[in-house]
């Protein structure tokens, strides 16, 4: 699908797998998210731009590469988005970091916003949307918007799992999101939860 990156490495599918089972109880589940995240991330942020800078490493002088704007802005879609933060953060931890409250309505599906805090920071740096779960694509599209709204400019989306319905409802709206996930699962239930999914991961990731 144009604009989505699947990242299929073994071990991120493994992992994937574990997190998948519903014999998968919270602590490992938490576990499992911070370690895809960080495996997945690294892809996410394959192409963030450099700079050279002049150093003295103990042996000589010499032009090291930097990243050019400082690292990207980290946006946590609450609550199962702060599964994937603390993953991230290990990547680069001094990112800025920013959350979206958004609950979804069970009979329209659509987003309601009850929190939004995010650093001055998305205006001038990469932004990293995290939302494990890319199901009917709504919470997703309507953070992006607020993120645009407040003059975020470069924005990725990662993912877990991906609904192609959700990816076509990101695409739609957002044409120039990448989306990052690792896998595509087949559809959406009558529920608008991801069909084989893992269920849901803000009630795994909590133990509620």
């Amino acid at each position: 699908m144009p604009g989505v990156a699947v990242i299929d490495h073994p071990l991120v599918q493994h992992k994937l797998s574990l997190l998948r089972s519903r014999e998968t109880e919270s602590h490992p589940f938490r576990r499992l998210m911070r370690e895809l995240a960080v495996m997945v991330g690294y892809e996410v942020l394959r192409d963030l731009d450099l700079v050279e800078r002049t150093i003295e490493t103990p042996l000589a002088r010499m032009e090291a590469p930097f990243l050019k704007t400082g690292e990207p802005v980290l946006i946590s879609i609450l609550r199962a988005g702060n599964g994937l933060l603390d993953g991230m953060l290990e990547l680069v931890p001094s990112a800025p970091v920013g959350y979206i409250g958004l609950v979804r309505d069970p009979r329209t599906l659509q987003a309601n916003e009850y929190c939004f805090k995010v650093p001055p920071q998305v205006a001038d740096r990469p932004v990293v949307v995290l939302d494990p779960m890319l199901g009917t694509g709504n919470t997703a599209s309507a953070a992006l918007s607020r993120l645009k709204g407040a003059s975020a400019r470069s924005i990725r989306l990662m993912s877990l799992l991906a609904a192609p319905e959700g990816i076509d409802t990101v695409a739609k709206a957002h044409p120039d999101v990448s989306v990052f996930t690792a896998a595509v699962d087949r559809c959406l239930d009558d529920h608008g939860y991801l069909v084989p999914g893992l269920g849901d991961a803000g009630d795994r990731l909590c133990g509620t």
